[in-house]
Order: C-alpha cells, then structure tokens, then sequence
C-alpha cells in the first residue's frame, strides 16, 4: 500500500509571542492541568473550566465513593421493603408504615447520592474529552 497523506482535522497552525512570565505562567496553568499544550490552550479558547489533574484525581475517588454509596443505598432499601411486605402480611400496619417511611427516605436520600454522583461523573467525562 503507498504510503497516503492523511488529512488532520487540525490543519491550521498558530505562532504566539509571549514575555517569559507569560510563557511560565502558561507552563504552569498546562502542568497543572494534566493536558497537553495544544489540549489547554484549545480548551480555554472553547472557554471550558479546566481542572487540575489533582483535581480530577479526587473527583474520581468522590465518584468511586458515592457509587459504593449508592449500592448500599439501593440494598437498605430493598431489606426494608422486603421487611415491610412481611410486616404488612402479619397485620403489623404502625410497624409498616414506619418502615414505608424509612423506605422511602431512603429512596429520596439514595437519589441525592445519585444525583451527585452522576454530576461528578459528568465532570470528568468531560474533562477526559478536552484532554483528546
């Protein structure tokens, strides 16, 4: 196969001038970040928020937290339904409805978490993509 030219989508080179405070104020916003040079400076022109790589890093534990979270979330809420459906089955109705709310807060408290981290998630997500 002859070797072709491929087209980059980028094809368009910018030459700046900068003073050498500028350049390492530049160095280190682009260290900070964990992005390449090209990555920081078309994400800021895109005015994205860009986040420190360290920051990034926490965010991911956050996420990993809040998803462990949510998983036992989820299973309080199923012990406690099932726990109401017996309850109801023996008769046991102020037991029931005590358990129903407890269920439900759960429910409401398990889709705060979620909600969370579904945000975070978001963030970094969108962060991976600016750094491609």
């Amino acid at each position: 196969m002859a070797n072709k030219k491929v087209k980059r989508n980028r094809d368009k080179a910018v030459t700046i001038r900068m003073n050498n405070d500028e350049y390492e104020a530049l160095q280190n916003r682009v260290e900070d970040s964990g992005l390449t040079q090209q990555a920081y400076i078309i994400s800021a022109i895109r005015g994205a928020t860009i986040t420190p790589s360290d920051e990034i890093a926490v965010q991911k534990e956050i996420s990993k937290t809040f998803a462990e979270l949510v998983k036992q979330l989820r299973g309080l809420a199923t012990n406690v339904n099932q726990m109401a459906h017996v309850a109801n089955g023996q008769g046991q109705l102020p037991a029931t409805e005590t358990l129903i709310k407890t269920s439900a807060e759960l429910s409401d408290y398990r889709k705060e978490c979620e909600d969370i981290w579904l945000s975070i998630r978001s963030s970094i997500n969108q962060q991976s993509r600016t750094e491609q």
